[in-house]
């Protein structure tokens, strides 16, 4: 095998492989990288049994090929190449992967292609596509929710499924840690209609969103009951599936909340992160105390003092003071895109809805707290 690629090339392809790759691995074949080489192509595949992705990237092939190298260490030594530099790979006789860029040259040792395991999605029955910005979109809104609560490991991702709202069928994403649940939704696509409520790991929500990030145009999505696969430019990533029931999340938002507060979206948070700087770090719990036309902020910690700030905002109902974490509450109002906020609440005891004024597409839970 031998090939040049340009370093900046190699480094942003290496970039999104090597972050699969756990840093202590009792299998050492899972520490490494495969690179194939061929038909103008380098192809670089990286697993950790449960998640795998491959991606291709122009080279300039001279002798086609295949061997694994040290994942992040192959990353380590790239990155710190000068830019520009083109990087001639070659692996040697003696099982070592030689990489040269100028005067350096790094020698590699490497393990056999044939240990390095296939994670096969098998069968994928359900077949569509969809934009990436709608699937970013629901990646974004919703997977701060996530649960790492490992005895809970079927909240421990977002939940993919077919829902339905005012009659017209649609693609909903919602995680939930049992503080607080947000939901998304984006118009069904061609060919989603039958699709299994999934439940796709924290691991591949966050290697996508890297990944979604840098692109546009259509993403190709595969599903079975147990893998799911997703194909945007070159890349290709295959994962299994959480197995397990996520919970009739539908039973914990409110339908009935009547006290409507409607408030600038930015100056809520501005204000939010200013008092809750004084509130003790473990629950970072902040009061607002709702008024006619006005919303009072407060935090208190015995060792820190008090913190108070007033806001002008849209509320007639009866008065309410209400307890929520702080840091809960920053989270969802960096979700809301639109400049408003709305909020419908019930009492100090209930959870409260938070959504952008005029926009039903995304919604969001959260449970007060005692202050």
């Amino acid at each position: 095998m031998k090939l040049t690629i340009e370093r900046a090339a190699l480094l942003k392809c290496l970039g999104h492989v090597q972050s699969v790759v756990e840093r202590r691995n009792t299998i050492p074949i899972l520490s490494n990288v495969k690179i194939e080489a061929g038909d103008g192509k380098l192809a670089l595949n990286a697993t950790d049994m449960d998640l795998d992705i491959v991606e291709a990237v122009a080279a300039d092939v001279s002798e086609p090929g295949a061997t694994t190298a040290p994942a992040h260490t192959l990353y380590d030594i790239v990155r710190k190449l000068p830019e520009g530099a083109q990087v001639v790979m070659e692996k040697e006789g003696g099982g070592q992967l030689v990489l040269k860029a100028g005067r350096s040259r790094f020698a590699l040792s490497c393990l056999p292609t044939e240990d390095f395991p296939v994670l096969g999605a098998g069968e994928l029955p359900h077949q569509f596509q969809m934009p990436v910005h709608d699937l970013k979109t629901l990646l974004d809104r919703t997977r701060f929710a996530i649960s790492t609560e490992e005895t809970r490991y079927y909240l421990n991702g977002i939940y993919l499924h077919v829902a339905e709202r005012e009659g017209t069928k649609v693609l909903r994403a919602v995680a939930t840690d049992g503080h607080r649940l947000a939901s998304a939704e984006v118009p069904l696509p061609d060919g989603a209609a039958g699709i299994p409520g999934v439940i796709l790991p924290r691991k591949v929500v966050t290697e996508l969103g890297k990944l979604i990030d840098e692109s546009v145009g259509e993403v190709f999505v595969g599903l079975s009951e147990t893998k799911v696969r997703f194909a945007v430019d070159e890349i290709v990533i295959t994962s299994k599936l959480i197995d397990g029931t996520f919970p009739d999340y539908e039973r914990v938002i409110p339908r009935d909340n009547d006290k409507m507060l409607d408030v600038d979206r930015k100056l809520l948070a501005d204000a939010v992160d200013r008092v809750s700087a004084i509130s003790s770090e473990k629950s970072r719990a902040v009061k607002l105390t709702l008024g006619n036309g006005v919303l009072k902020l407060s935090a208190s910690s015995p060792e820190h003092g008090l913190a108070e700030e007033e806001l002008e905002v849209d509320y007639n109902g009866d008065g309410l003071e209400i307890g929520f974490n702080s840091g809960y509450l920053l989270d969802i109002t960096r979700q809301i895109e639109g400049d408003t906020a709305s909020l419908a609440m019930a009492d100090a005891a209930s959870p409260t809805v938070l959504r952008e004024a005029g926009d039903d597409s995304a919604l969001f839970v959260l449970m007060p707290m005692r202050v």
